[in-house]
């Protein structure tokens, strides 16, 4: 059964890693890491903003996967675009994460008047071979035509929220047309509109023996987009990776297909006010 896509940049990329976001409590990242990589797990993804690469890179020296099995994602925040500062916020991520390369760079949000700029240092980072592949994060459809059309180096990722709520069908279409990979953040809406309590979830879960989470993963991970829950407990990440022993029928998928609302579960990029707010934070 698949378990890895290939980018544009004819780098493999794992359809299942670990996320990191919030983790921030002492050793628990590097617990998480551990945990995950004796579950099987490859891909982590981690940030700038999440204020943990430290850890991670803790984490990753501890773990006891050769360098080259892994696959590491990182992202230079908004303060870093604002100040023009890609190679020293790089630098930077690369030092905490102890690290020589990460395997992915992002943009983790599009700062209006600086991703453009931002991009274009990005891929130096990638020419180097520090990056060993370059995306973006946030970018909606128009965002990311707007990158395309400015520069040479197409984006071998964008990470956006998908879930069953918000499923992205246009948006993934466009991105496949552009040979983007999209990856999903938040696969479980955090649990909004009750979630795991939702009956058609439910259903499906009971039918195949598995929990309404792996569900939810195996439906990304079918329609070939990669996936990065987070947890810090031992016993989910292992139950978070347990999703390749079985495969949803067309029915089922079309059931889930039927939940979605096209609507964040979080909030609107076209909000003016929110878009303000969120390129604001530093």
């Amino acid at each position: 059964m698949r378990k890895t896509v290939f980018l544009n940049t004819d780098r493999e990329m794992p359809l299942l890693g670990l996320g990191v976001y919030k983790a921030t409590g002492e050793n628990e990242v590097e617990q998480a890491i551990c945990h995950a990589a004796k579950a099987g797990y490859r891909l982590i993804d981690t940030a700038s903003a999440y204020a943990n690469e430290d850890g991670v890179g803790r984490g990753i020296a501890q773990c006891g996967v050769p360098r080259k099995d892994l696959f590491i994602t990182t992202k230079i925040w908004n303060n870093a675009q604002r100040l023009g500062d890609v190679e020293g916020a790089f630098k930077r991520s690369l030092e905490r994460l102890q690290l020589d390369y990460v395997d992915l760079y992002l943009i983790h949000w599009p700062v209006p008047g600086c991703f453009l700029n931002t991009w274009k240092e990005m891929e130096k980072l990638l020419e180097s071979g520090r990056a060993q592949s370059i995306g973006v994060s946030n970018f909606m459809p128009d965002r990311l035509v707007d990158l395309i059309l400015h520069n040479e180096i197409t984006p071998a990722v964008n990470q956006v929220e998908t879930n069953p709520f918000y499923q992205q069908i246009e948006a993934e279409a466009f991105m496949q047309e552009k040979g983007v990979q999209i990856e999903s953040w938040a696969p479980f809406a955090e649990g909004k509109n009750n979630m795991f309590q939702n009956e058609t979830l439910a259903a499906i879960a009971s039918k195949y023996g598995k929990s309404i989470a792996q569900v939810v993963l195996r439906w990304l991970i079918q329609r070939n987009i990669v996936v990065i829950p987070k947890s810090i407990r031992k016993e989910r990440i292992i139950e978070n990776f347990n999703v390749f022993d079985f495969e949803l029928t067309k029915e089922d998928m079309k059931k889930i297909a039927a939940l979605d609302t096209n609507t964040s579960c979080f909030f609107s990029h076209r909000d003016p006010k929110m878009v303000e707010w969120l390129s604001g934070l530093h």
